[in-house]
């Protein structure tokens, strides 16, 4: 494999060079913003997915200015982090699994998705964002799970799935969208994204935070 290969898969992208991509490049500092918004205000495992949140700001910027393979793979090597090590917090704070059994299940979960995810790369108009729509229905699926148990929490991730889908149409878009759109699509999906994940993070931390305050 040719680590350092041009890759061309985003419509504001017209040839080489660092700022071909100047909406998708910019963006990024979204996720910057968010991470570092929710740094002092966070503790133990949501201020890991904050340190997470930076490094996607940071691959993606990476990607989206040098556009090589090895950048592709410093873009998708957090976002896999943060949807493990979320599924990991989900299934031990919100379904009350122990640690061995919640990041198993975790990494099974990820996996599982990655499999439907490789399946939905050959499906017409889902192929665009394929690894991301089964993330999507794993949020929802927690929000129903969820919905009796833990209410609040619940309507939290729903909140999620739908910021989620969303920004994954938008996703989706970019490359159909344009020839009416120069500048295509895909910067949405970083501003609409950093929001999603920063609102993961704080239903998290409402959750965890709250049987401190029942105590008083």
């Amino acid at each position: 494999m040719d680590w350092t290969a041009q890759i061309d898969g985003y419509c504001e992208r017209l040839g080489p060079g660092v700022w071909a991509e100047p909406a998708n490049a910019a963006t990024n500092l979204a996720f910057l913003a968010v991470a570092a918004w929710l740094w002092p205000r966070t503790t133990g495992v949501e201020r890991g997915l904050a340190a997470i949140l930076f490094a996607i700001g940071v691959g993606s910027g990476l990607f989206h200015t040098l556009a090589t393979t090895w950048a592709a793979l410093a873009d998708v090597v957090p976002i896999a982090g943060f949807v493990l090590l979320y599924l990991h917090a989900a299934n031990r704070h919100f379904l009350g699994w122990s640690a061995p059994m919640a990041g198993g299940a975790a990494l099974g979960t990820l996996v599982l998705a990655g499999g439907v995810g490789a399946l939905l790369s050959g499906v017409p108009g889902l192929a665009a964002s394929a690894p991301y729509w089964p993330v999507a229905a794993l949020i929802a699926g927690y929000a129903a799970l969820l919905r009796r148990p833990l209410p609040q929490v619940s309507t939290g991730l729903w909140i999620g799935a739908a910021a989620l889908a969303v920004s994954i149409v938008a996703r989706s878009l970019d490359g159909p969208l344009c020839p009416a759109l120069p500048l295509g699509t895909h910067f949405a999906w970083h501003l609409v994204n950093a929001a999603m994940l920063g609102w993961m993070i704080t239903v998290l931390r409402r959750h965890r935070l709250e049987p401190r305050r029942a105590r008083g």
